[in-house]
């Protein structure tokens, strides 16, 4: 077995990992200002560890399982969290965490055909949808109106963004072909 390169983008996934039940705590004991803090500052390394597996030319195999694994544990536990509370109904966690489940699984299954499910930018705007309403239901503010238009909105993209994934997905592993992706992802 391999061991697993610590580089700098590998570390800054394992914070973000370790910051999430943390987090969890937090919103548990309802300290929602700090859960928020920490929780933007945990989403906001997905962006950083990216970035420096890029600029160093340091990306791994490590890097490319932990850093979505990371992703989706951080939005599953605050979601969880959130139902926990009362902020926040199940089947919007559902919606969510199905989408990413089903994802993943295609993306597996791609892989077996030796084919790779690129990030487009619907996935893009999923996430930072799904971030923007999970932070505007941890925190208090005096605007709790807009609180379910921002989940609206993440439940719309999450939807609209597995579709793509699933509609690309099956061009690719019906004619083996290579597809533009919808609103690929610019390098």
């Amino acid at each position: 077995m391999r061991e697993v390169e610590l580089n700098p983008a590998t570390i800054v996934t394992v914070i973000r990992i370790l910051l999430i039940p943390v987090v969890m705590v937090l919103i548990l004991v309802d300290l929602r200002w700090e859960a928020a803090a920490l929780y933007l500052v945990a989403a906001a390394t997905d962006s950083l560890d990216g970035w420096l597996a890029r600029s160093r030319g340091q990306v791994t195999v490590a890097g490319a399982f932990l850093d979505p694994l990371a992703d989706k544990l951080l939005v599953t536990a605050a979601l969880l969290a959130l139902i926990q509370t009362g902020d926040l109904h199940a089947w919007i966690a559902m919606v969510i965490i199905t989408r990413e489940f089903a994802v993943t699984g295609l993306r597996m299954v791609a892989v077996t055909e030796n084919l790779v499910i690129p990030a487009n930018r619907w996935g893009k705007y999923k996430a930072l949808s799904q971030n923007a309403a999970i932070l505007a239901v941890m925190a208090p503010h005096p605007w709790k109106w807009i609180d379910p238009w921002l989940l609206g909105i993440a439940v719309v993209l999450t939807v609209l963004s597995g579709v793509f994934y699933f509609v690309f997905a099956r061009q690719r592993l019906v004619s083996g072909d290579e597809p533009e992706p919808p609103m690929a992802a610019e390098s």
